[in-house]
């Protein structure tokens, strides 16, 4: 529901209730005893100086704002200059009137905008206030331009709500790091936004979450977004506009029929500074180091008292977190003497050689598990070789079998495992398994069983009694797991045909709410990818280009004028999810150049 046209009628029956009712006074702090719930929020009847001032004080500049009844400041982050400065504006109740005041002197023949948005709120009831704008300048004219846009998340497109977008006129790289905007505005639950009031010229357009609420960015704590051109404004002020309207976020339709001319999409950029931040000792002979900024350079790794071949590690997929493994038989120290010679940035911002000592000491606690006084009170996986292996009904075909380690193997059996499977009528059978090792993950194997899974069928994999021995020397344990094909025939099944592949992709399968991966493919050149034995229910598919081949989503760089690799959802009747009936078998076709470059 557009709100705007009613606050005038509202305002206008305010000043003239006093005409009409003339019983006794009230007081309006109080509660009323009896009738229906107040429902209607504050309005403004009275403003000073008058919307749209000119050659206003640059210095002790006040504006009052008078509401028909009490209210409070609920939000007051949310009472919004612009462009910002240095201090936030002071804003006080005195009776019915907002008051507010500037800190710092405003700049001279410039033209500001104060948003109320979710800021205020009357006292009885707590209904919002629904929002307004003021306009003044402290020159001789207002400026008439305006644009607008949304902002959204780069991995997901969800809007982003109170994102801080921001003009520059310094064009230069640097001006969004140390300078305030000369234009800026709030992104509402839509991620939607408006520049009012701006001058004819070109900009830099910028959007923040601004965290600390300081109106530059912090490249190492907050996520940014940027349009790869200037830009310029061509649309002139006007209230009977529907981008200028104020709308009811509730009303879905009208939020997001506005029109939208520049898309911009949130990242969060690596840390611009590298260098070691935390160590943790995570057992007897393991550990692990993160660093600050992903993909750590290290150039050479060792422990004192241990041969290299004695040490193993590995990387996380972003390569900022390494763990580390002791392979010694020997007793563990209370304090594992870690050296890192890696690439650490330097009080210039270059990555300069640097050789850490980092020392991981045991939990007292820990220690006292496995002392001898303590051995009998040790669980059985305490001196197992502790393993997971799992098989799951609905993804076997595609991701096999899946055995992960708690500790780096030192002896390995792979050839006395042994898969068997059933038909419907109890024939046995059995067959050879591909092993492959996780390339993120060196603890974990994938074991592919050569033969076409059927439904009806009853599959078998059996770990054999110490298959398997850790570096800790610990063998494991026999364990056999069952898995058949789902039999739901309420199950469906989608195909997805795609087309137009320009490079290597990630497809994603996500529930609804886009909170978890449920299938995941790498798609190289067009084809057919199948999702089998899905339940009914909405579903979101997620393309990402992989243009690098590294299996993530990178993120930009602003200095580098490179925005993160492009996302988008595949589409079904214009909604960014695919609805799956029961009992179906879909086929959609999707053509990944148009989608990608059909982006707003």
């Amino acid at each position: 529901m557009k709100l705007t046209r009613f606050i005038p009628l509202l305002a206008a029956a305010a000043l003239l209730a006093p005409v009409f009712f003339t019983g006794g006074c009230a007081n309006t702090t109080e509660a009323p005893t009896g009738g229906p719930k107040d429902t209607i929020p504050p309005v403004i009847i009275g403003i000073n100086p008058l919307p749209g001032a000119v050659r206003c004080p640059v210095s002790k500049m006040r504006i009052v704002f008078t509401f028909n009844e009490y209210v409070n400041i609920k939000n007051a982050q949310n009472i919004f200059l612009s462009p910002p400065l240095e201090k936030k504006p002071d804003a006080k109740m005195k009776g019915r009137n907002l008051v507010v005041t500037f800190p710092v002197d405003l700049a001279p023949n410039t033209t500001y905008s104060l948003s109320m948005t979710d800021a205020i709120a009357d006292n009885n009831e707590n209904n919002p206030f629904p929002g307004y704008t003021y306009v003044f300048s402290t020159g001789d004219r207002i400026d008439s331009l305006f644009m607008t846009g949304a902002v959204l998340d780069c991995n997901t497109l969800d809007p982003v709500k109170g994102a801080t977008v921001m003009l520059y006129r310094d064009h230069a790289d640097s001006a969004v790091f140390l300078k305030r905007p000369v234009a800026a505005a709030k992104t509402d639950q839509w991620g939607y936004f408006v520049l009012p009031h701006i001058a004819d010229t070109l900009y830099r357009l910028y959007a923040v979450r601004d965290d600390n609420g300081n109106n530059l960015y912090d490249p190492d704590t907050e996520r940014i977004a940027f349009l790869d051109s200037l830009v310029r404004p061509v649309k002139t002020m006007n209230d009977s506009l529907p981008e200028l309207m104020r709308y009811d976020m509730t009303d879905t339709l009208g939020c997001q029929a506005r029109a939208v001319e520049h898309e911009l999409k949130l990242f969060r950029e690596k840390p611009s500074k590298q260098y070691l931040v935390n160590k943790v000792r995570t057992s007897l002979r393991s550990a692990y180091i993160t660093f600050m900024a992903p993909g750590a350079w290290i150039d050479s790794l060792w422990v004192g008292g241990l041969r290299p071949d004695q040490i193993i590690s590995q990387f996380n997929v972003e390569q900022d977190s390494l763990e580390i493994w002791l392979n010694d038989r020997r007793n563990a120290p209370d304090t594992i003497h870690l050296f890192v010679n890696y690439r650490k940035t330097d009080s210039t911002g270059v990555l300069r050689p640097e050789l850490e000592h980092v020392t991981l000491s045991i939990d007292p606690a820990l220690k006292r598990t496995y002392s001898k006084s303590n051995r009998r009170k040790l669980k059985h996986e305490d001196t197992t070789c502790v393993f997971k292996l799992t098989a799951e009904p609905e993804t076997v075909e595609q991701n096999g079998f899946s055995l992960e380690f708690g500790q780096p193997l030192i002896s390995a059996a792979f050839d006395s495992l042994r898969f068997r499977y059933l038909n419907p009528r109890q024939k046995e059978f059995t067959a050879d398994l591909d092993v492959e090792r996780d390339s993120l993950n060196l603890r974990r194997y994938i074991l592919r069983p050569k033969v076409k899974f059927q439904k009806g069928y009853e599959y078998f994999l059996k770990v054999p009694h110490r298959a398997f021995r850790n570096i800790d020397g610990f063998w494991s344990d026999s364990t056999e797991v069952k898995v058949m094909l789902p039999a739901d025939e309420t199950l469906s099944r989608l195909d997805l045909s795609f087309k137009g592949v320009e490079c290597r992709c990630i497809v994603d399968m996500l529930d609804e709410k886009r909170s978890k991966v449920l299938r995941s493919y790498t798609l190289d050149s067009d084809g057919t990818l199948a999702f089998p034995y899905l339940k009914e229910g909405r579903y979101s598919v997620r393309v990402a280009e992989d243009r690098n081949g590294n299996g993530i989503i990178d993120t930009g760089s602003v200095l580098e004028h490179r925005q993160s690799e492009r996302v988008v959802f595949v589409k079904a009747g214009g909604e960014n999810y695919i609805s799956v009936p029961k009992s179906a078998e879909l086929t959609q076709e999707v053509d990944l150049h148009e989608l990608f470059n059909g982006q707003r």
